[in-house]
C-alpha cells in the first residue's frame, strides 16, 4: 500500500531506471487560482535519477510550453512526476519537487548533457531537472494492464526534416522562430522560453493565441498570474482605506483616541524617574 520517502529508495530507483519504465507524466500549475493546471505524458528513454534526491527529464518541443511557463514563475516551481505500473505488480510511484529549467544552449544545459550523456536530438529544447523533497507510493490496483509494443517516432522524425529544411537554407524552418511562435507564453499568457520570446523580437515573430474566448487572457497581459494580485485584493484594499478614513474622522472615535492618550500620558508623568532627563514632562 502507500509510502511515503525523503528519498528514493534503491528498489525504486531499479524499477524506474533499470526496468526502463516507458511512460511518465508531468503535472505543474500556476500560482493563480484562475490559472489551468496542466499534466503532460512523456515518453521514451529520456529520463535519468542522478541521485536520490533529483529527477531529470529530456524536455522535446511541442505546441505548448505550460510546464516551463509554470516552473519559471516567479515563487512557483512546483511540479509532481509520476509512474504507473502497466506490467507486473501494480505500483504508482510520485516525485514531489521543485523544477528547473535548463534552457537548449545555456551552460547549465550543456553541463548536464556532458555530465549524464544525454543524447541531444533535433527538437530538444531543456531539461527539467526536479529537486525531490517527497517520494510516495501507491497501489495501483486499479490501473489496467497494457503490453508495451514500441515508442512512436512521430516528434522526432517532425523535427528531423525540419532541422534538415534549417540546414538546407531555409531560415524559416529554425527552431528559434518554432520556439518564438508556439514557446514564447503559455495558455494563461504567462512568460516561456527566454530564447523563445528572445526570438520573436529578434524576428519580429507574433506568438499565437492559446485559448478561445472573451476570457482569453493576451500574452503577458496578466502579470497578477505571476504576482498573485487580483482584482478583489484592490477591492480589498480601497474599502479598508475607506473604513480607516471613515473611523479617524468620527468624533465618537476622536473623542476616545483623547482619551486614551490622555491616559498614557498621566502613566508616563507618573514615573519620571524612569525616564531619561530629554524626555521627562514639566507640569
Amino acid at each position: 500500500m502507500g509510502a511515503f520517502f525523503e528519498t528514493i529508495p534503491e528498489t525504486l530507483i531499479k524499477w524506474v531506471v533499470v526496468l526502463e519504465q516507458k511512460v511518465f507524466w508531468v503535472s505543474t500549475a500556476p500560482l493563480s487560482g484562475n490559472g489551468h493546471v496542466n499534466v503532460s505524458p512523456k515518453g521514451g528513454q529520456s529520463f535519468g535519477i542522478p541521485d536520490v534526491k533529483s529527477f531529470y527529464f529530456v524536455d522535446m518541443t511541442g505546441s505548448g510550453n505550460e510546464t516551463i511557463s509554470h516552473l519559471l514563475e516567479p515563487g512557483n516551481g512546483r511540479i509532481t512526476i509520476l509512474f504507473n505500473a502497466f506490467e507486473g505488480p501494480p505500483r504508482i510511484l510520485r516525485f514531489w519537487g521543485k523544477g528547473r529549467v535548463l534552457e537548449y544552449g545555456t551552460s547549465e544545459f550543456n553541463d548536464i548533457v556532458e555530465r549524464e550523456n544525454i543524447d541531444v536530438i533535433p527538437g530538444v529544447r531543456s531539461v527539467i531537472v526536479v529537486d525531490i523533497h517527497q517520494v510516495g507510493t501507491s497501489c495501483g490496483y486499479s490501473v489496467p494492464v497494457f503490453d508495451f509494443k514500441e515508442f512512436r517516432t512521430t516528434l522526432n522524425d517532425f523535427f528531423k526534416r525540419k532541422e534538415d529544411k534549417y540546414l538546407a537554407g531555409n531560415e524559416k524552418e529554425s527552431m528559434d522562430r518554432y520556439w518564438a511562435l508556439k514557446n514564447a507564453w503559455s495558455m494563461d499568457g504567462l512568460p516561456g522560453m527566454l530564447r523563445g520570446r528572445q526570438a520573436a523580437s529578434r524576428y519580429g515573430v507574433k506568438p499565437i493565441k492559446k485559448m478561445v474566448g472573451d476570457k482569453a487572457p493576451k500574452n503577458g497581459a496578466n502579470q497578477d498570474l505571476r504576482r498573485g494580485f487580483q482584482l478583489e485584493h484592490l477591492i480589498i484594499i480601497i474599502l479598508t482605506l475607506l473604513l480607516t478614513i471613515s473611523l479617524a474622522t468620527h468624533p465618537a472615535f476622536q473623542q476616545q483616541a483623547r482619551t486614551r492618550i490622555q491616559d498614557v500620558m498621566l502613566h508616563v508623568k507618573a514615573v519620571p524617574d524612569a525616564l531619561p532627563s530629554s524626555v521627562r514632562f514639566r507640569d
